[in-house]
């Protein structure tokens, strides 16, 4: 018997069998980490041909510690919900069918886990990656008992909430990205109707046939699109001097619906927004533990170039795809000029790095300069600068400007910050 067999905490379930091995975290982030081939021997290729390669850095991805810590809570989540869910266990299918809820044994609700951070930060490029590690998405299955034909086995399925934050909105993204995965048109009778006049039946319907199917886990991502965002003009008025606004929800029976999934079925959860979306997601539900049994997972933006994730990590990393003749040095005044320019969000780093070295490769010396980059800010990037702009000020009264930047939960900012009046005095 090989070593891998001796340990094996869900033998005997055919749902976990499909999920590939257990994963160290050492092994998760080598299946995780991205790094485009870096730019060696390019010096003589035509400049227009470097371009081309330097597209590749829209690939890069470097885990940081939030990332692999949720890549880790994501595995131990599916495994234990198919562990909680075994089509070996009869009781399993009173469940599917509704006729018992979570009776045997008292077991506890679904697992839930939070996503949190400001846009840009990486949360949803996280659990995309996150689930990539995973063989297939639906798994097909010749023989399942007790079903008597083939069955299909989805493991994870993810979607954004509506704009509208509207229950019939949500039921209708369910049901067609459930089509879309299963290759089915399971749920027709609802969508071919212009409006659906009970949107909380649709989304039962579509839970049922989600638990039946075994849905691993379910992904809400932009969870700030249940609530309302006020106008810029609302939100100056009516912030404090903690720069807080009051965001209202748009259906509370949606919230409803989603408290009672959490509460009486046992499929996961992964819930991911920005903060002010979290936070007042938090606030409104009444059981804010369920939303956290597998652990809140805050994606943080850069912040000073001490930060070793920043330096060493990442930067470090990213330095060097440098696309032209002539490089420059990533030192202390790189490092700092970059932090100043993208507001130290990941996202934008990699946008500003691209832009430079596209402005580089435009001049006759092939040489990236630290001037490229301001040059990079204030033309390709030049719509995000305010927003950079009140990222870097500190300065929590100007961050109600921009949705993305809001927070009614203070913890989160002086996390992100530091000490805020240390800074400004």
């Amino acid at each position: 018997m090989h070593e891998p067999d001796l340990f094996d905490p869900y033998a005997g379930n055919v749902l976990i069998t499909g999920l590939g091995p257990l994963l160290s975290r050492e092994q998760r982030v080598a299946k995780l980490i991205e790094l485009p081939p870096y730019p060696k021997g390019l010096e003589n290729a035509p400049r227009h041909i470097r371009i081309h390669y330097l597209m590749r850095l829209f690939d890069f991805y470097a885990p940081l510690l939030q990332g692999e810590r949720l890549a880790e809570s994501i595995d131990l989540m599916i495994r234990r919900g198919y562990q909680q869910r075994d089509p070996a266990d009869p009781s399993t299918f009173g469940i599917i069918s509704g006729e018992t809820r979570l009776q045997k044994r008292g077991s506890p609700p679904a697992a839930a886990l939070t996503v949190r951070g400001p846009s840009g930060a990486g949360k949803t490029q996280a659990i995309s990656r996150c689930f990539s590690l995973y063989p297939a998405q639906v798994i097909e299955h010749a023989v399942l008992p007790p079903f008597r034909s083939p069955h299909s086995q989805v493991v994870w399925m993810s979607v954004n909430v509506p704009p509208s934050g509207r229950a019939e909105d949500l039921a209708r993204t369910l049901m067609l990205e459930w089509q879309r995965l299963t290759n089915t048109n399971r749920f027709d009778h609802w969508i071919s109707k212009e409006k659906i006049q009970h949107p909380l039946r649709a989304l039962d319907e579509w839970r049922q046939v989600a638990a039946s199917h075994f849905l691993g886990v379910l992904h809400l991502d932009e969870v700030q699109n249940f609530f309302k965002l006020l106008t810029l003009a609302q939100r100056r008025n009516r912030k404090n001097e903690a720069g807080e606004v009051e965001l209202s929800i748009v259906e509370d029976q949606l919230l409803k619906w989603l408290l009672t999934s959490l509460n009486e079925w046992r499929i996961p959860f992964i819930l991911s927004g920005t903060p002010d979306g979290m936070g007042a997601l938090g606030k409104r539900m009444s059981t804010l533990q369920r939303l956290t049994s597998f652990g809140s997972h805050p994606f943080h933006i850069f912040e000073t170039v001490e930060d070793p994730a920043y330096r060493r990590t990442f930067l470090a990393r990213l330095g060097k795809y440098q696309y032209t003749k002539h490089k420059i040095a990533v030192d202390n005044v790189l490092e700092q000029r970059v932090l100043d320019l993208s507001g130290g969000i990941p996202r934008i780093i990699i946008a500003l790095w691209i832009a430079a070295n596209r402005i580089s490769l435009e001049r006759a010396e092939d040489t990236l300069r630290l001037k490229d980059f301001d040059e990079a800010a204030e033309t390709y990037l030049l719509p995000l600068k305010p927003a950079v702009a009140v990222l870097r000020s500190k300065d929590p009264r100007r961050f109600s400007e921009y949705e993305d930047l809001m927070s009614r939960d203070p913890s989160f900012w002086d996390e992100l910050w530091g000490n805020i009046s240390a800074s400004s005095s």
